[in-house]
């Protein structure tokens, strides 16, 4: 990478990138690795992997050419963070401080305080408000039990129809998916996961339906859109 970034020999391309314009990537080769997951297909995970750990180098490339750090630096850090967080591994002392305790240590160490920073704010909304909550729970901020998880929804739901401008429907429907993903919380349901499987589901079905259908679609009424979906979903419960 070091070669591939020489001002005078290096690749046209890889010499005037910056951590904003590879930020993309990364993240998309986070999600072909999470892709080879869901797939078990275990070579292109070993593929992805790599891509993915390119990503790492070259961003430590790029912070080693500003004088920042190095990957060496990068390697440092999590080791030295994942021996910080498992003193009952790497510790001596009997009474090791618990996770909350850890984090909030690394937090003031950080400059910040709030049981919510550090979350990032560029990862998919669901996962994000999963997040958020998770650590407003850890500190005692949450609902006793699902029931008020669940008035909340309907609550949420009835603002939304309530609702006149747009600015008003958006910000309702922020607080109704906000709160969806605070009820899939309380079920211990990935909310993230949940929505991919769902979105699965629902192309697997609608796959189904447009080769069911010898005619345009467009021409088709609800009722009879919805006949075709029903056996699409008989046809995958049979499958």
């Amino acid at each position: 990478m070091k070669k591939l970034r020489d001002p005078e020999t290096g690749c046209d391309w890889d010499k005037v990138q910056t951590f904003e314009t590879i930020a993309p990537y990364t993240i998309e080769e986070a999600y072909e690795v999470a892709d080879a997951i869901e797939r078990r297909d275990l070579d292109a995970l070993k593929d992805e992997l790599g891509d993915l750990l390119l990503q790492v180098v070259f961003h430590s490339q790029i912070a080693s050419d500003q004088g920042d750090f190095a990957f060496d630096d990068v390697v440092e850090a999590i080791c030295a963070k994942m021996t910080r967080r498992h003193p009952h591994i790497f510790g001596e002392a009997q009474d090791t401080p618990g996770w909350e305790q850890i984090k909030a240590e690394e937090r003031k160490e950080s400059g910040t305080s709030s049981a919510l920073d550090g979350v990032a704010l560029a990862l998919p909304a669901l996962l994000r408000a999963q997040k958020i909550q998770k650590r407003a729970a850890r500190v005692g901020f949450d609902w006793p039990d699902k029931a008020p998880v669940k008035d909340k929804l309907l609550e949420e739901l009835e603002e939304v129809e309530q609702a006149k401008s747009a600015a008003e429907i958006h910000e309702e429907i922020g607080d109704l998916l906000f709160s969806a993903v605070n009820l899939a919380r309380h079920y211990e349901v990935d909310a993230e996961q949940a929505l991919s499987d769902a979105t699965l589901k629902f192309t697997k079905r609608f796959n189904i339906v447009e080769s069911m259908v010898t005619g345009d679609m467009k021409e088709m009424t609800i009722d009879e859109l919805e006949h075709e979906w029903q056996k699409a979903k008989l046809t995958m419960s049979e499958a």
